[in-house]
């Protein structure tokens, strides 16, 4: 698919909606790693012959990402300097466009929106600031620029809700949101990340660790339920990502590490116990279930509507 409001020609082709996770590891040859994803039939930890390469694979897809021309030259050559001349190509296509296509009193504005996000991103709280794409900046000076860049699909737009009734979309907050590249390598190359991260040991899940986590997920959840995604907040605490699978609703934790907390989503349970089925949290520790809350390896997102409804059986 191709995305919305752009002639065909080879930007466009660089403009293919991201592979998964699972569709890179078919793309790089690991066809029995994903075999063994979608066989996953209970809720029990992934044994280490798999767990292993999974973690592995999972950091170069946040390096590589799923646009398929840096997907390609990745599995043909195996050259990440290749990669990054393609990402830096299909981010250089993207400004072009800017010019190209949107009114040309927006194109200064949507390139500070454009520059910003990798900061917005950064930080703790991704709730998207227009103080962040300039000082003194307010919404409705940018708010046009910011809609092309979401009906480009250039960006993904999550936005915020006031609490998980049915319909989500009955509940949502028009001026709270968070704003995601389309892909998560591009992120990285976006925000400078060098390359070099791919080759250290843990080093890119502790550098921009939770932007790249957040937007990887967010691309996955691209998958379920149309990608209608939101997400909760009640200071101090956060729910990255909520969505609604049939008439059920299910708050997501997303975190980079092994090492987590889970205030957010213990508060959550306590205002919402009765409308939850059970939560998700998508990190670095292995699958497990202890009744409220299913704890998915990060590497496991794209089977995680399939992994709930596992675990909510067990509940049955």
């Amino acid at each position: 698919m191709l995305a919305k409001g752009f002639p065909v020609g080879k930007v466009d082709f660089l403009r293919l909606y991201p592979m998964t996770f699972e569709e890179f590891l078919d793309a790089n040859g690991d066809h029995n790693l994903v075999e063994y994803m979608r066989s996953i039939d209970s809720i029990e930890a992934v044994p280490e012959m798999f767990a292993g390469p999974l973690i592995e694979k999972l950091k170069m897809y946040y390096i590589i990402g799923g646009m398929p021309e840096a997907v390609a030259v990745w599995t043909e050559d195996m050259d990440i300097r290749e990669v990054d001349r393609v990402q830096s190509e299909i981010l250089e296509a993207y400004e072009h466009d800017f010019a190209k296509h949107a009114e040309q009193t927006d194109v200064p504005k949507i390139r500070l929106i454009w520059n910003s996000l990798p900061s917005q991103l950064a930080r703790e709280n991704k709730k998207f600031l227009y103080s962040v794409v300039k000082k003194g900046a307010r919404a409705r000076e940018y708010e046009n620029a910011l809609n092309w860049l979401i009906n480009a699909d250039l960006v993904k737009k999550v936005s915020r809700i006031s609490k998980p009734g049915i319909p989500l979309s009955a509940y949502e907050d028009l001026d709270a949101f968070k704003i995601y590249m389309g892909d998560v390598g591009l992120l990285r190359r976006h925000a400078h990340l060098a390359s070099s991260a791919f080759a250290e040991e843990n080093r890119l899940f502790e550098e921009f660790k939770g932007a790249l986590t957040e937007n990887y997920v967010m691309q996955s959840l691209q998958h379920v339920q149309d990608g209608r995604l939101y997400y909760w907040t009640k200071t101090p605490h956060e729910v990255d990502f909520v969505i609604q699978i049939e008439n059920d609703v299910f708050p997501i934790e997303a975190k980079a590490g092994h090492n987590i907390k889970a205030a957010s989503i213990k508060h959550y349970l306590s205002e919402y116990s009765e409308q939850t089925k059970l939560c998700v949290r998508l990190s670095m520790r292995n699958l497990s279930f202890d009744g409220k809350i299913l704890n998915i390896p990060l590497y496991l997102t794209d089977e995680l509507e399939r992994l709930i409804s596992i675990a909510a059986e067990l509940e049955k």
